[in-house]
């Protein structure tokens, strides 16, 4: 009796002694707008929790939100975020940049394939080929998905990805949306993405003139997770926890556009869309999120013709981690 009473407090002591395993923390990034509706439902269901503890992982998950991407992208550098979300060209460059070292970036998770549209105040122009010298083109910055879209329709249309380039000017959505419905506003043109597109189309002097679905034959991603080949190497269970905490956060977004709107509104509320508004945008893209990548590669064939990668990828496969092997991505 004595000696298992001592081998009982030896137990004991061990156990004392021996520290808990500590819970990860992910840390992912993020910026403002619409297309990361996806990751505020992670945020505030916990979804990347859930599905890292069917995985048998132990993980918090926590959020950080910066003003641009250069700083977004530069944390993700540094190791002070572990995710983070890219235009599709600007994952590819960072794909590249730091290809063959454990900071050369890969897609983890799709998270959404917003539709653009590009928008007219010109009663007369119903398609890019009607443009004129005169016309003046707004886009967000000149690496968005918006600027690639017209560069690649440019060269479709006209036989020049750079024709129009002259006549892009950048400005912050708002200011595009105040310079288009203005008739003697500072642009004529305006490549949208929502809730701007709906924002604008209210005007009765605003058209579409083409849909990025035309330009890409279907589905573009406009913002993919990316992460560093050394953080999946070192947690390669989370790329699919990842994918299914945002496949997750896509169905609730399709069966429950109400309850989406409300999420978004509480991490950006509006001066200028209430709920119901919200809810009628959210609707309309409702079939727009999810883990699945699109036009990765013709995006890369794309940069790889104009000098914009050094050497292009021979398929998407090349620029995702494994958990998206098997999805139907192109």
């Amino acid at each position: 009796m004595k000696l298992l009473c001592s081998f009982t407090a030896l137990l004991f002591s061990c156990a004392t002694l021996t520290p808990a395993l500590a819970q990860e923390q992910v840390k992912v990034g993020l910026g403002f707008g619409l297309a990361f509706l996806p990751v505020y439902v992670c945020e505030d269901l916990k979804l990347i929790e859930k599905h890292a503890k069917a995985a048998h992982l132990d993980v918090r998950a926590s959020f950080q939100r910066f003003m641009s991407a250069a700083q977004m992208q530069d944390a993700l550098g540094s190791g002070a975020i572990d995710m983070a979300p890219f235009g599709t060209a600007p994952l590819l460059k960072a794909w590249q940049d730091a290809k063959d070292t454990p900071k050369q970036i890969f897609a983890i998770s799709g998270i959404t394939s917003l539709p653009l549209v590009l928008l007219s105040n010109q009663p007369n122009e119903q398609s890019i080929a009607d443009l004129t010298p005169a016309d003046r083109i707004a886009v967000p910055t000149l690496s968005s998905p918006q600027m690639y879209l017209l560069e690649l329709q440019s060269e479709k249309i006209f036989g020049h990805y750079d024709r129009l380039r002259s006549q892009v000017v950048v400005l912050p959505h708002a200011d595009a949306i105040a310079a288009l419905v203005e008739p003697a506003g500072e642009v004529t043109a305006y490549f949208a993405s929502p809730p701007f597109t709906q924002l604008a189309l209210r005007a009765a002097n605003v058209h579409p003139l083409l849909a990025s679905s035309d330009v890409m034959s279907g589905k573009s991603s406009f913002l993919i997770m990316g992460a560093a080949k050394a953080f999946i190497e070192a947690q390669p269970l989370l790329p699919e926890v990842i994918d299914k905490a945002i496949d997750e956060a896509a169905r609730l977004i399709h069966d429950d556009p109400r309850r989406a709107a409300q999420i978004y509104l509480t991490h950006e509320p509006s001066a200028t869309l209430n709920g119901a508004a919200m809810e009628t945008v959210i609707r309309d893209i409702k079939d727009e999120f999810g883990s699945t990548v699109y036009g990765v590669q013709k995006t890369a064939d794309f940069m790889g013709r104009h000098d914009e990668l050094k050497v292009a990828p021979q398929s998407w496969k090349e620029i995702v981690a494994p958990a998206l092997l098997s999805s139907p991505s192109s």
